[in-house]
């Protein structure tokens, strides 16, 4: 019986370790889940303000009858427009950014809501492990008014995907799963003729073994069949050899769009790259497939030809779309462009701009797009007011945004990079928790980041932070990126006990994929209250400060300069992303 008492107690003992182990086994599958999910240790970003102050539009107040001119601000480049009544629809590309092709709707060119993203799903939109210029070029929108349905086609580079199209009959109710189409080359768009008739074209290679220089393209032409989404095998042709005029060997002939009038069919290319030599040429032809003849005229706009230095600066334009206005009569046409600042730096990107077009003659002409252009224009015929930056309408000029954090909708504005937004954020009641991922903005992987675009080159972009790292791989803050090879971090991390506030530069070295990060600047910060973070910018000079108490402002690293967050410098086609970011795989060490 004692022996039996023993063995008993033993197997209690055994028992309650069991249990113990299978408990503490919960509790540490329980953190480790909590700790890989990242909530544990995610910041809490409130009282987001951006404010843009630009001299330009101090300069030059607006009247009543006018408004400013790009449209859109930032990186919104290779525009495309389309019309169905009195409803303009606007789309852009956006790269690895993620929801992917903004769209905005429009009834008079002048005030613009952004309604949403043409891609806005997973299964659209594969862009996880592409560089930040990859992913989607140069989308086309255009309404088909034989079938009543909207059509998108681009090309993703990503995903395996190539070259795509989706359709919707209507822009507010999302949009249909990409149909790939089988032909190469960049730059599609669609044309359906009066009897309904489709052909795509698009920017290629010359066929093999023809081609004659660098920078040497073509134009084809393939017919599309509406029916099945497919175009039909056999039926390519080139339509325009290197450009206007071959013997002087043009470069990049590509964003080719095809339009009726009166009979004829126009067809409308960007050529010169989409740099300092960016154009925009036209041809005619009796017939969709040629042959077409340059215009004498050509170009019909571009920048190019004028002082290096000049006021209120606009360069690069090019890549345009021609739209019916709402008059009836006239016609305008939007199109990329830039606006450097005083060191010529490229920061936001390629910029959509709009301009009226003059077709009283057999050729379209943009007006004033061939002499310097100016930061303002007249409103179309029968517009009256310029509503722009009230009551949802798209801001322009100098303008403050503001968020709480406290919509369940997140604005438009704030995107992702190569994945969605929804998985790395929730709004709570103190503000925006961005869960931290095990990646961080120096990898071509989603990062843990929500991105808004810079838009003057004054600006200050702020927010608060409430935020506790618990270990060396821990940090939070903003971030100025153009790419995951070119950008600043300043962010709070930890070393050993103590906590850091730290500027970190990450900078490409030229022609090499490799990068070179640099702490400009540490310092050990007090966190026991929230931190208020602040970028501000002049021109190619930022500055990086902290505030612990809300109002004094402390400059970590004085001004540095804005060379890296530059087109120019960079590479790429993107302009800078301003970022409020978190990462679980910090390597941005604090110097002592």
């Amino acid at each position: 019986m004692h022996q039996f008492k023993i063995n008993f107690s033993n197997s209690k003992v055994l028992i309650l370790l069991s249990v113990f182990i299978v408990l503490t086994s919960f509790s540490g599958v329980s953190d480790k889940k909590k700790a890989k999910d990242g909530t544990s240790n995610a910041p809490v970003f409130s009282d987001f303000v951006y404010q843009g102050n630009d001299q330009v539009y101090t300069n030059n107040p607006l009247k009543a009858d006018e408004f400013y001119n790009p449209i859109l601000q930032g990186c919104y480049p290779d525009p495309s427009i389309t019309r169905k009544g009195d409803d303009y629809y606007l789309v852009c590309s956006s790269f690895a950014m993620f929801p992917g092709v903004p769209i905005f709707h429009s009834k008079d060119l002048v005030n613009w809501t952004q309604i949403g993203h043409v891609l806005d799903r997973k299964s659209q939109l594969i862009v996880h492990d592409c560089g930040i210029s990859a992913g989607i070029y140069a989308p086309q929108i255009l309404y088909n008014p034989n079938n009543e349905t909207f059509y998108m086609i681009t090309t993703q580079f990503s995903g395996g995907f190539g070259n795509i199209v989706v359709k919707t009959k209507d822009p507010l109710k999302g949009w249909s799963d990409p149909i790939k189409l089988e032909f190469k080359g960049i730059d599609p768009s669609l044309f359906f003729d009066d009897n309904g008739k489709g052909y795509v074209i698009h920017n290629d290679a010359p066929d093999k073994g023809k081609e004659l220089y660098n920078g040497h393209r073509v134009i084809k032409i393939w017919e599309y069949d509406a029916a099945t989404d497919k175009v039909i095998p056999g039926t390519d042709k080139i339509i325009v050899d290197g450009g206007v005029d071959l013997a002087k060997k043009p470069i990049w002939i590509e964003a080719p769009h095809i339009y009726k009038k009166n009979g004829k069919y126009y067809l409308m290319c960007a050529e010169g790259g989409t740099g300092g030599w960016h154009s925009e040429v036209i041809f005619v032809s009796d017939s969709p497939k040629g042959p077409y003849i340059p215009a004498p005229g050509n170009p019909i706009l571009t920048q190019r030809h004028f002082p290096k230095e000049r006021e209120n600066k606009v360069d690069w334009a090019g890549h345009a779309d021609l739209v019916l206005g709402p008059d009836n009569e006239k016609y305008y046409g939007v199109f990329l462009a830039i606006r450097p600042n005083d060191k010529q730096r490229v920061n936001q990107g390629r910029e959509t701009f709009i301009l009226p077009v003059d077709w009283s003659g057999e050729f379209p002409v943009f007006e004033n797009g061939l002499v310097p252009m100016e930061p303002k224009l007249k409103m179309p015929k029968g517009v009256t007011e310029n509503k722009t930056g009230q009551n949802g309408f798209f801001p322009s000029g100098n303008f403050t945004f503001t968020d709480t954090f406290t919509s369940e909708k997140l604005d438009y504005r704030w995107i992702g990079l190569r994945g969605p937004r929804e998985d790395f954020i929730s709004v709570t009641p103190n503000g925006l928790q961005i869960k931290p991922f095990l990646t961080n903005i120096k990898e071509i992987k989603s990062t843990s980041t929500l991105f808004y675009r810079q838009m003057h080159k004054t600006f200050s972009f702020a927010a608060t932070i409430d935020y506790k790292p618990e270990t060396e791989k821990d940090l939070a803050g903003i971030v100025a990126l153009q790419s995951e090879r070119f950008n600043y971090v300043f962010g709070i991390t930890k070393k050993g006990a103590d906590y850091y506030i730290l500027l970190e530069r990450t900078s490409g070295k030229f022609r090499s994929r490799e990068t070179e990060s640099k702490i400009v600047a540490s310092a050990k910060i007090d966190i026991s209250k929230p931190v208020r973070l602040q970028m501000t910018a002049k021109g190619d000079d930022y500055e990086f400060s902290y505030s612990t108490n809300g109002s004094d402002f402390v400059n970590l690293g004085g001004i540095v300069s804005g060379d890296i967050l530059s087109t120019d410098v960079a590479g790429g086609f993107t302009g800078c992303l301003l970022g409020l970011y978190t990462t679980s795989a910090n390597t941005a060490i604090p110097v002592e």
